[in-house]
């Protein structure tokens, strides 16, 4: 289970609500959460990196855009034992020219088992409050076979929760079931992206790519080659006005590698 302190955290994080500076589109845009690899040694580290690209339901593709201020992100590890690392203090930028390339930064697990990487950024563009969270996982050893930590959410308002374990049960050919959720409650006919990396996806709905949630906010997905998938949801609320407001925008993402065979 995570922790209260870790849940605390989010919620703080979430209430921050600050013009948008140093950020091109971040409302129009998506970011998203990626490690080197997803099955890790023990004592090896782990690079993580936080993007901000042209994704999505409204973009069709998994290119980088621009280099994303910090000061409204957080970025942290989870452990499965619920304790949280927090990375912001130690990111560095990738590419030489401002405002360009990507963060990334580095973990060096101590415990075997799931960790997640958890993503959330609530900001101001314009007239409307952009909420975004992302998230992706990695396994250090084997799997336990006991817990299903990454079943578990992470309190994001916006959330896409995987019902598959996202490391040792994907492949290709496999099912990949994941769960929407909006403030903890199932979301039906939720749309949602799958985008293998090098992929654009066609105008409308791809449904190569695309699923409607059902009643339980499921949607299931068969991956048809080994790649970098990125899941992505949006939800528009134009009720959900405020001061400076007149509308909130929720995009929530989900990195996975999917592998030619399951690792267990």
């Amino acid at each position: 289970m995570f922790t209260k302190t870790f849940l605390r955290s989010v919620l703080t994080h979430f209430t921050i609500l600050v013009p948008i500076l140093g950020v091109t589109s971040a409302h129009g845009h998506d970011t998203w959460v990626e490690v080197n690899t997803s099955e890790v040694r023990p004592g090896n580290l782990v690079h993580v990196d936080l993007k901000l690209g042209n994704h999505g339901n409204d973009h069709r593709d998994f290119k980088l855009h621009s280099l994303i201020t910090l000061d409204h992100a957080s970025l942290s590890v989870v452990d499965p034992g619920g304790s949280e690392t927090d990375l912001i203090p130690d990111l560095r930028p990738t590419a030489y020219e401002p405002k360009q390339g990507y963060w990334t930064g580095r973990f060096h697990p101590k415990k075997p088992g799931l960790h997640a990487v958890a993503h959330q950024l609530d900001l101001l563009h314009g007239t409307t409050r952009a909420v975004k969270s992302a998230k992706t996982y990695f396994l250090v050893g084997e799997p336990d076979g006991k817990t299903a930590i990454h079943s578990q959410p992470l309190g994001h308002a916006l959330e896409i929760v995987p019902l598959t374990h996202p490391v040792a049960e994907t492949a290709v050919e496999k099912p990949f079931r994941l769960r929407v959720l909006f403030n903890g409650v199932p979301l039906a006919e939720a749309r949602v992206t799958s985008i293998p990396r090098g992929e654009e996806l066609a105008e409308g709905f791809d449904s190569r790519f695309e699923r409607l949630t059902d009643a339980n906010g499921e949607a299931e997905f068969l991956p048809s080659e080994a790649n970098l998938y990125l899941f992505v949801v949006h939800l528009r609320k134009p009720d959900e006005a405020g001061e400076g407001f007149d509308g909130t925008a929720y995009g929530a993402a989900l990195t996975v590698s999917i592998p030619n065979t399951p690792l267990y």
